[in-house]
């Protein structure tokens, strides 16, 4: 009889414990109160102010943007409510010449980086404007293509890393894009030249009505930055404090030559995943919508900055006030902007001089539109 031989290595267990080493990094829960005073950023009182602000603005915005979209005022977007701590924390934790890949969802970013309001009205219409992003803001447009822009994150990461440029590229998909084969390719490529990218997966529940649970069999989407070699981190993605702090880590890695970093965010879209007719009633219950709205990160930074005695109702309405005043200025610039011709398509596709076909079609629809 062959003599049992003894277990030398069980691949479950070791994924379990793999798993394990995954847990959320908070900082303030729910009720606004700090429970890791160790890892406590230390914003100043007028960082903190700041960071709220941009909250308050960005959920104004997403009411606007919605109503807008509803006019017809507006083209494609997706709503951001739920989601403004893990967007607008962590780009608070960058600097002007760091460079955000946006998806489609990350206009508040772009916005706090420097794009201005109108132009991100233009590019929800589809205005050629839209994508006329200026010489000093360092962005890309919103990615539409779901994962494309880990790729293209990798990529300017790569380029800072060749000039020796001390920033970083940082960008942004939902759990869906995880399944991408983009996402793979992306942290794979910054991680084998040890690039300075920040990857930020905001987990928001649902690729539009498919749960998390159904894309993949991982019991978290952080721990897929272990086949790239790079260092992960799964926080708490509606705590503003937690994710500036992963975020301005991950910063400080990057630009010392330590690599690139994947940060996952637990979050939650309140909305549907775009205006485009998706209804979360048909995949979502009144139960788990009501359970996420008590982690909401306005309600908790709020009663922590009030505890602080710093933040007030009447400096939040001021805020709301300017950004209903601000959205409104905007939708008037880009009323004002002109009506797209055939022939502006084909002067902005090509740099110098135009293949002879071209200049034909050019000829034709110049002639056309004059009259």
């Amino acid at each position: 009889m062959a003599a049992k031989k003894d277990k030398q290595f069980d691949p479950v267990e070791t994924l379990h414990a793999i798993e394990e080493k995954f847990e959320m990094f908070q900082i303030l829960n729910e009720e606004g109160e700090i429970v890791n005073k160790d890892a406590d950023p230390n914003l100043s009182d007028e960082e903190l102010i700041e960071l709220m602000t941009r909250m308050v603005y960005t959920r104004i915005l997403d009411q606007r943007s919605i109503s807008l979209n509803r006019q017809g005022r507006l083209g494609f977007y997706a709503p951001t409510a739920g989601q403004e701590a893990s967007q607008l924390a962590s780009q608070f934790a960058l600097e002007k010449e760091d460079f955000i890949l946006p998806g489609y969802r990350d206009v508040p970013q772009m916005l706090f980086h420097g794009l201005p309001l109108s132009t991100a009205f233009l590019w929800s219409r589809g205005h050629f404007q839209g994508g006329a992003i200026p010489e000093s803001v360092n962005v890309f447009p919103p990615q539409i293509i779901i994962g494309a822009q880990y790729i293209q994150a990798a990529g300017i990461a790569l380029g800072f890393q060749k000039r020796g440029t001390k920033a970083v590229a940082m960008t942004y998909t939902g759990d869906g894009g995880t399944s991408q084969g983009d996402f793979y390719e992306g942290i794979n490529f910054a991680g084998a030249y040890r690039s300075p990218a920040i990857f930020i997966i905001q987990n928001n529940q649902f690729a539009i009505s498919t749960p998390r649970e159904m894309q993949t069999a991982a019991k978290t989407l952080a721990q897929k930055g272990i086949a790239a070699g790079i260092p992960s981190i799964l926080v708490d993605g509606m705590d503003p404090l937690a994710v500036y702090a992963v975020t301005r880590d991950a910063r400080e890695r990057a630009i010392n030559g330590d690599g690139p970093t994947l940060i996952e965010a637990l979050c939650y879209r309140y909305g549907p995943h775009t205006m485009a007719g998706d209804d979360p009633t048909r995949y979502r219950t009144s139960e788990t919508d009501s359970e996420w709205e008590k982690r909401d990160p306005l309600i908790r930074f709020r009663t922590y900055l009030e505890a602080k005695g710093i933040w007030n109702e009447e400096k939040e309405n001021a805020v709301i006030e300017r950004a209903k005043e601000e959205i409104k200025e905007a939708i008037k610039i880009a009323d004002a902007a002109p009506k797209q011709k055939v022939s502006d398509f084909i002067n902005i596709m090509y740099k110098g001089e135009l293949p002879y076909n071209l200049q034909e079609q050019l000829a034709i629809y110049t002639e056309k539109e004059s009259k």
